[in-house]
């Protein structure tokens, strides 16, 4: 099956802005078919130039979004969990405009917020998520968006943090647009077979973000690739397969995700050679 393969913008820098959309041509001549926009800053991008920026270089754009303590849809604080459905929104409101299938990432809580509760406390973090995702999700389907909801490591996120896990909060929002980003970086810490949890994710699998076992190039380490991709072609999964890693340099998001050391020996190395052994897999678009 030959997938769309994609690129992140975190590789280069964060965060992305309407300045950097240059990146669009850098990714098309690395031989990507997929540029990701990750939306730190939503007012620093506009759907026009994003659209124009693909549309020049021939790349289909995949939105992910990046979620902070004031973005939190389980906080008990119904401000921060205000501020973090209109933030949604600003992202369901951007893949609208440039022909993104979905907005991705682990919405459901804040990135890097972990803490030992009791069962009733987690119900009602599980249920405030589930209420704000709801919302989303409504406007997210009156735009003809899809939500790819990302299952993080148990370092990253206390709330979801398998295929299992991520299935039970879906079933919980009720919504047919509400399914699951599956990222090899997680699930090879999280799930005992990779293969089994995308199996179990069938069609609620919306998206696929490519990192190895170390957060570096897709090959470099042992996450079984073969075994990944024989399970998304199982479930018949055809959307983009898009790598996603961090360097040390951008300090705010490499402190988010503990990077302390380079993956790889630049950004771009770590780019083309991920790409060139997703290849081996799926040919591209």
């Amino acid at each position: 099956m030959n997938r769309p393969l994609g690129a992140s913008t975190f590789i280069w820098v964060s965060p992305f802005a309407d300045t950097e959309l240059q990146l669009a041509s850098h990714v098309r001549e690395l031989g990507f078919d997929v540029l990701e926009v990750c939306v730190e800053q939503p007012d620093l991008l506009t759907g026009a130039a994003v659209s124009r920026a693909a549309e020049d270089n021939e790349l289909g754009i995949s939105v992910c979004g990046a979620f902070g303590r004031d973005r939190d849809a389980s906080d008990p604080d119904p401000r921060t969990r205000s501020n973090a459905l209109d933030y949604l929104k600003r992202c369901i409101e951007l893949a609208a405009a440039v022909g993104s299938p979905h907005v991705a990432g682990p919405m459901y809580a804040a990135t890097g917020v972990t803490r030992l509760l009791d069962v009733h406390e987690r119900a009602a973090q599980r249920s405030r998520a589930a209420e704000v995702l709801h919302a989303a999700g409504v406007f997210a389907a009156e735009a003809g968006v899809r939500l790819a909801m990302e299952p993080l490591n148990r370092y990253e996120s206390d709330l979801v943090n398998t295929v299992d896990q991520g299935l039970e909060l879906c079933d919980l929002v009720g919504l047919p647009n509400l399914g699951l980003m599956l990222d090899t970086y997680h699930m090879n810490i999280e799930e005992r077979s990779i293969a089994d949890a995308i199996v179990r994710a069938g069609d609620r699998c919306f998206h696929v973000q490519a990192s190895e076992n170390d957060r570096g190039t897709p090959g470099a380490g042992h996450v079984p690739w073969a075994e990944v991709f024989a399970a998304l072609d199982r479930i018949g999964y055809a959307g983009p397969v898009v790598i996603e890693s961090f360097v040390p340099s951008i300090k705010e998001i490499a402190r988010a995700v503990s990077l302390w050391r380079p993956v790889a020996a630049s950004p771009d190395d770590l780019a083309r050679d991920g790409l060139a052994f997703l290849r081996r897999f799926d040919g591209g678009a």
